[in-house]
C-alpha cells in the first residue's frame, strides 16, 4: 500500500502510516521486496524513481544497490509517510534519498530523468491508470524500465467461522481501492501506453497460523478500522470479524496473490 489514494479511499494519516510500516517490516513483505529488487536488476549508477514510496524501505534498499553515483528519488502524497521515510534517507554507501510530496498524476521531474520507475501497491489506488503511465513514460529515458507490483484482491483466501461476514468485509475493504482487480488488465494497459511488457510473475503471500507479525496479522487492524460504514458492515461486525480471526490460532489460513510486471519504454 502506497500513498496514492482516491478521494474516498484509505487515508494515510499518521496512525495508518505506522500500521503500514509495521506490516512492511514483516517477513512476508521483506520477501516481496526481494522479488521486486530481483526484477529491478539495478546497476551502480542507475537513476530510480519510487512512486508511492510509503515508509521508504524499498527506496533505502535500492540506494545500497545503485551506489553513491546513482540516484534514488521518491514521491508520495502522504505527509505522514514522508516523515517516516525521511528517517531512512541516509544510506551508507548509497546516495541520500530524495523524497518529496507528489503524485503520479503529475510527477515533479523533467522528461527522461530516470532509468527505472518502480511502484509497489500504488496503481490499484489510481483512478486514471493510463494518464499515470503516460507520466511514467515521460520521465523515463528511451528504453527505460517500469516495475509495478499490485494485488488482485479477488485472490484472497481467508478462513473464517462466518464466511458470509468474511465476504461482506472483503467487499467493504475493496472500497478503499480504485481498481481491486487491476493486475487482470495491467499488461494490456501497459501495451496501450507505449510500453513493451517483458516479464510477469506472481508474488504470493501465505500465512498458515495467526501471528500479529505477519502480513495478514497486521492487515486485520487496517481492515477492521476501515470497513465500518462500507457495504453495510457495522463497527460491531468488524470487531467480531477481527476477534474471530485472531482466535483461530493454528487453524488460521490466509493466502493472497500479488502480481509483478516489468515493461520497457518504447
Amino acid at each position: 500500500m502506497g500513498g496514492e489514494v482516491d478521494q474516498d479511499g484509505l487515508q494515510f494519516d499518521a496512525g495508518v502510516s505506522r500500521q503500514i510500516e509495521a506490516v512492511y517490516t514483516t517477513s512476508d513483505v521483506v520477501e516481496q521486496r526481494r522479488a521486486v529488487r530481483a526484477a529491478l536488476a539495478l546497476r551502480p549508477g542507475d537513476r530510480v524513481l519510487d512512486v508511492g514510496f510509503g515508509p521508504g524501505l524499498l527506496a533505502a534498499e535500492m540506494a545500497g544497490e545503485v551506489g553513491p553515483n546513482g540516484r534514488i528519488c521518491g514521491i508520495d502524497v502522504s505527509e505522514s509517510m514522508l516523515a517516516i521515510a525521511r528517517t531512512r534517507a541516509d544510506v551508507p554507501g548509497g546516495p541520500g534519498l530524495e523524497l518529496e510530496l507528489g503524485s503520479v498524476a503529475r510527477i515533479p521531474h523533467p522528461a527522461e530523468s530516470f532509468d527505472v520507475v518502480v511502484s509497489t501497491q500504488v496503481f490499484e489506488y489510481v483512478d486514471d491508470v493510463v494518464a499515470a503511465l503516460d507520466e511514467v513514460r515521460r520521465v523515463l529515458r528511451p528504453a527505460g524500465r517500469v516495475v509495478l507490483l499490485d494485488t488482485d484482491w479477488g485472490s484472497v483466501v481467508w478462513r473464517s467461522s462466518d464466511e458470509e461476514r468474511m465476504a461482506r468485509v472483503l467487499t467493504a475493504f475493496e472500497d478503499h481501492l480504485a481498481d481491486p482487480h487491476l493486475p487482470r488488465t495491467l499488461a494490456d494497459v501497459l501495451a496501450k501506453t507505449g510500453f513493451t511488457p517483458t516479464h510477469q510473475q506472481v508474488v504470493p503471500i501465505l500465512n498458515t497460523a495467526y501471528d500479529q507479525h505477519t502480513y495478514s496479522g497486521g492487515l486485520i487492524d487496517i481492515v477492521s478500522d476501515f470497513v465500518p460504514g462500507h457495504a453495510g458492515v457495522t463497527q460491531e461486525e468488524a470487531r467480531a470479524w477481527a476477534d474471530d480471526l485472531r482466535g483461530l490460532g493454528t487453524s488460521y489460513f490466509f493466502s493472497l496473490n500479488r502480481y509483478l510486471f516489468v515493461a520497457s519504454a518504447l
